[in-house]
């Protein structure tokens, strides 16, 4: 895991569709993430997680 995964995992935390969006930008993961964040903020937070970790 490097510095730029970490960073991406602690603003995933604090913002989930941030930490996606510098990743993915505006792919599906994004909005998938966007929505999910919109509907509970803990969805959102673990989906943001689970997709930058995925590699």
């Amino acid at each position: 895991m490097g510095t730029a995964t970490f960073v991406d995992i602690v603003l995933s935390i604090i913002l989930p569709p941030l930490g996606v969006f510098l990743k993915f930008k505006f792919q599906v993961q994004f909005w998938i993430c966007l929505l999910l964040t919109l509907f509970g903020y803990i969805p959102g937070i673990i989906y943001a997680i689970y997709v930058i970790t995925k590699d």
